[in-house]
């Protein structure tokens, strides 16, 4: 039998086109492709005037800080860039796995993504405001500059946080048991 082979390629394909892709000849998809192909130059168009709009904050701020050494100390600007990478590379990051792996065996599920989301955010406030409540900024002499009781306000900060993923949590509690007091009902 030499007739013609059964193949997966509609009507009017070519025969170099692969099976599987979008058929190009297909008079009800005539922009399938062109869509793809316009969506990816959108998306690299974006992320290059991102890239460059980054590029130009960072120029920016390494100017300032050279423009002005003496307020801005650049060695130990430095010192602690350095030392942010090295926490959150040896510190930070596998901290964040051991406590994602740990979560995922004690936390219920409706509730993971509450915690985790909470942990997140109290490991960021804290961090990014680790030089005011460490005392590493502020002058003995000028007791302006640092005018503010910062680990007390770090713990209010704190207690949101935490109090909000608490509501939220009580909140998929509550829904839970009524979704299950009700049959026929799923949980939202």
């Amino acid at each position: 039998m030499t007739g013609p082979q059964p193949t997966d390629r509609p009507p009017g394909a070519d025969s170099s086109d692969p099976p599987g892709l979008v058929d190009r000849h297909d008079p009800a998809q005539p922009h399938a492709f062109a869509r793809v192909v316009t969506a990816v130059r959108a998306g690299t168009a974006v992320r290059a005037v991102a890239a460059a709009a980054g590029v130009a904050v960072a120029g920016y701020g390494i100017a300032g800080l050279m423009a002005h050494p003496r307020a801005t100390h650049p060695v130990h600007t430095l010192r602690w860039l350095l030392g942010g990478l090295l926490g959150h590379d040896v510190i930070v990051a596998p901290a964040t796995a051991v406590l994602g792996v740990i979560l995922s065996r004690i936390v219920a599920h409706p509730y993971r993504a509450v915690i985790q989301v909470a942990s997140f955010v109290s490991a960021s406030v804290a961090l990014v405001s680790f030089p005011l409540w460490s005392g590493r900024v502020g002058h003995p002499a000028n007791p302006s500059v640092d005018p503010l009781p910062y680990g007390r306000n770090l713990l209010i900060v704190l207690a949101a946080i935490w109090t909000v993923a608490a509501a939220v949590m009580l909140r998929r509690a509550v829904r839970a048991r009524r979704s299950t007091d009700r049959p026929g009902r799923s949980p939202r």
